[in-house]
């Protein structure tokens, strides 16, 4: 995703919470958008709960009442669901790859692919509000792509997800999910139709959220 997002010129920052001195943002000052990322073995209502939930729930709801487009990822989507009225159902951590299925012609205004893989590496899961849009639905996984209002997207799986960043994920903790190994063979395979997804997921996204025109 930031390959996408340099490509364009459209400037980030990263708040690392989880280092010394690092720290969630108090509100959307200066910023047009929000990307909430994942945070593996992590959850919301189960195991090992996220240090800077709190945080990340008033800063989400913050962006989401100012009408600025917040993309939450993994965790991050269980985050945004919970902070546009929905709510977290407890489910074990979990990794699993499978084919999603658009199911919204004009989802991200259309450059949603019809068919692409998704990987999906968390715990428990987004309960919808009243009035979102399922975008995608997995195989076993059910909504894998959902969307909140006019500036809300969720995605359960990393769209831009690669091998070496489940990796990184496992060797960090000592809690992994059944199926580590098959998953990651079966993630390897699909890299390249993931890679290939992103670059129209990507667009979608950008023109959803008007991070190339001069006003939303």
């Amino acid at each position: 995703m930031e390959d996408h997002l340099e490509s364009r010129a459209i400037r980030f920052h990263y708040s690392r919470p989880f280092v010394p001195g690092g720290r969630v943002p108090q509100d959307a000052h200066e910023y047009d958008g929000l990307i909430l990322l994942g945070a593996g073995p992590l959850g919301v209502v189960s195991g090992p709960l996220l240090p800077s939930l709190a945080a990340e729930l008033r800063l989400a709801e913050h962006f989401l009442k100012q009408r600025l487009p917040v993309i939450g990822i993994g965790l991050g989507a269980v985050i945004l669901a919970v902070a546009s009225g929905g709510g977290a159902a407890e489910e074990p951590l979990r990794f699993s790859v499978e084919m999603a299925r658009r199911t919204a012609a004009d989802a991200l205004g259309g450059d949603m692919p019809e068919g692409f893989p998704v990987a999906i590496y968390m715990r428990d899961r987004p309960v919808l509000p009243a009035g979102a849009q399922v975008l995608a639905t997995g195989e076993t996984s059910g909504p894998v792509v959902f969307q909140v209002g006019e500036t809300g997207v969720g995605f359960l799986g990393h769209p831009g997800i690669k091998v070496a960043m489940v990796e990184d994920l496992i060797m960090a903790s000592d809690d992994l999910p059944e199926g580590t190994a098959e998953g990651l063979a079966e993630l390897r395979k699909v890299q390249p139709e993931i890679a290939q997804a992103l670059t129209q997921i990507m667009v979608g996204l950008v023109g959803q959220a008007h991070w190339m025109s001069s006003a939303p």
